[in-house]
Formats: C-alpha cells, structure tokens, sequence
C-alpha cells in the first residue's frame, strides 16, 4: 500500500512517453515500469501493479479492444479469404474450417494485447483518472 501511495505522489504532472507505454501494453505489462503483469487474468486488469504500486484501476477499455480486434481481424482475413478461394478453390467445408480456426486464434491473441495497448494509452494521456493529482478529488 506505501508503494501505491508513493507512486501517486511521484505524479508531478510531467509528459509521459507514449511508444514506450504502447509497447509496454502490447506486451501486457505495467505503463509505467514495464516490469509488472498488468493482467491478472486474461481481460481483467489488475488494480495497481504488483512491481510499482502504479494504480490501473482508473482504465476505462469497455468495448474499444473487442472493436478493435474485430476490424483488424477482418481487414486481415477479408482479402486472405477472397485470395485463397480464387486462387485455390478449396472446399467449402475445409475452408470454412480452416478460416474459423484461424479467425479465433487471431482474435484470442490480439484482444489481451490491444487492451493492455488502451489501458496504456489511456495512462500516456492521464485519461479517466490516471492523472489526477493525489490532493484533489477524483471525479470520474
């Protein structure tokens, strides 16, 4: 707990970089240091990192993972589909087969990854409370 109070006292309002904490959430791990999981379960953010005491539980990501996973997972699947049934003509069921396999794979592995890449940005910005200073009262 001492550690998640001197974490918000360390806010002294400077720019935080923004690649480094997109990477960092791509890579599920704490905006801030880097070090500490954000994730403690497959979607479901931690409250304050266990390596910096950083608090997460501000992040606001609803929908916006599942969009985005659903338009990158169509925009590259669509012409991959439309490619592979001109081009080869495989059969019905074994494209269907083959397509779904790879659509649930794609999008079990980007949606924690585009999540933690949200919650990231949204602690850059100081969005949803991320950057409230600790002597004011955070209003949502």
């Amino acid at each position: 707990m001492t550690a998640q109070l001197a974490s918000v006292a360390a806010d002294d309002g400077t720019e935080r970089p923004l690649w480094p904490a997109l990477r960092r959430g791509w890579r599920c791990r704490c905006p801030q240091c880097g070090a500490g999981p954000m994730l403690r379960a497959y979607l479901k953010v931690r409250d304050y990192c266990p390596v910096c005491g950083e608090a997460l539980y501000h992040q606001r990501a609803d929908d916006g993972p599942a969009y985005l996973t659903i338009l990158i997972v169509g925009h590259i699947l669509a012409p991959t589909i439309y490619f592979t049934f001109v081009t080869f003509r495989p059969a019905p069921l074994t494209m269907a087969a083959m397509f779904t396999t790879l659509t649930v794979a794609l999008a079990l592995f980007l949606l924690p990854r585009l999540k933690g890449m949200l919650v990231a940005l949204q602690w850059a910005k100081r969005m949803h409370g991320f950057g409230a200073r600790p002597d004011l009262p955070d209003h949502g």
